[in-house]
């Protein structure tokens, strides 16, 4: 009997990721640097809200500790939004799909001669009066798009590759590079805002008197803080002027670690507004652009099973013939082995089978057991 058990896509599809909530959040596999993130943003705001807010909140002003929440919360979703969207993966070819391109690939190069190596498999496309080359892929069986890029810890085609970050645990492409890049922006200022409070805080208790019970615990974590946002400071808001720079010139950091655009060649980036404003209203303000997995979709797979009536003729046919199983086990497997009486052969039986069949005719060797019974048998008899 067949069945049809219904499969989402996200369950077949190829290489390193994760899927959780059925499809609905993508992740790379290496987790821990992510976790170790959520850990140091939650630790430090949380020490944070617990210790300089409500100081500040009577002292300075209520909005401190709104504002700070506020941009706690942005940064959160930013971060989220980053770590559990699909980058920008292209789907791998089909089989039919990657026989048609290597027929395609035969064609165009012709015949290679043993011991010769093959030409690169590329394309070349013209972009804004500029030839981009295409690379094909050899896992993804594909030529890919225009500054994608095979990222070899999620073994996938991004499109739009910008760069594989393990503190949001995913790649960064072409459908989350902008809420990328607003996790920094907004991290750095979150990371400036408790820094330079936590300063206000201690320069403030030098000048006010206070609870003893708050004084001996307060500082303490509020060194803390200075610490982690000191060393955190100059990474993240670096990170984020890179970016930045990125941006204005509409360039990846694939392409920049490449020198795809700043070679020997001096070749122009087809992809430059030549205009600040308008690169980063590309990137930032474009359109959200649809995933081309299908994460979700339904996959129907037929699977065989045994029925009922298949079970029972089985067992039927195995009851019809008890005897055909049994009769195989009565003569013995060696020669010396003992043999019951019921089992042996009678006399008059082993003549009769003698001249019948004429291909017993030959004597039997001397070593052999039918040798033996006569002179047994005849032993017997006196």
């Amino acid at each position: 009997m067949i069945t049809r058990k219904v499969t989402r896509k996200w369950e077949k599809l190829p290489g390193k990721n994760t899927f959780c909530c059925d499809g609905r959040v993508m992740m790379a596999r290496q987790k821990g640097v992510f976790y170790l993130t959520l850990f140091l943003i939650i630790g430090t705001c949380s020490l944070f809200f617990a210790f300089e807010c409500p100081y500040l909140a009577v002292h300075l002003s209520p909005a401190i500790p709104v504002f700070a929440v506020l941009l706690f919360v942005f940064v959160m979703a930013m971060l989220l939004r980053t770590s559990f969207s699909d980058p920008g993966v292209l789907p791998r070819a089909l089989p039919e799909e990657a026989n048609f391109i290597e027929m395609e690939i035969e064609a165009a190069n012709g015949n290679v001669l043993a011991g010769q190596r093959p030409p690169p498999r590329i394309k070349n496309v013209q972009i804004n009066n500029q030839i981009v080359k295409l690379k094909y892929c050899y896992t993804c069986k594909i030529f890919r798009p225009p500054r994608a890029s095979h990222c070899s810890i999620c073994d996938n085609c991004v499109d739009r590759f910008d760069h594989h970050c393990p503190w949001v645990g995913n790649c960064v492409g072409k459908r989350n590079y902008r809420y990328f890049y607003l996790f920094t922006l907004s991290l750095s200022l979150l990371t400036i805002y408790i820094f330079a409070f936590d300063i206000v805080h201690v320069v403030l208790r030098e000048y006010r008197n206070f609870f003893e019970h708050v004084v001996s615990l307060t500082p303490h974590c509020t060194v803390l803080e200075v610490l982690v946002c000191f060393f955190t400071l100059w990474s993240v808001v670096g990170l984020t002027g890179f970016h930045t720079y990125l941006i204005s010139l509409n360039q990846t950091t694939n392409e920049d670690i490449k020198g795809s655009w700043s070679g020997k060649n001096r070749v122009q980036n087809p992809y430059s507004h030549k205009n600040i404003i308008e690169n980063c209203c590309e990137v930032l303000c474009g359109p959200t652009y649809p995933s081309v997995l299908d994460r979700r979709g339904v996959m129907l797979e037929d699977s065989t099973s045994p029925t009922s009536s298949d079970a029972s003729a089985a067992s039927t046919h195995k009851s019809s013939n008890p005897v055909s199983q049994t009769t195989k086990s009565s003569a013995p497997l060696i020669p010396n082995e003992h043999t019951p009486d019921e089992a042996k052969p009678s006399i008059g039986a082993g003549t009769q089978k003698s001249t019948s069949s004429p291909k017993e005719e030959k004597p039997p060797s001397p070593t052999s057991p039918n040798a033996v019974a006569p002179a047994v048998i005849k032993e017997s008899a006196h």
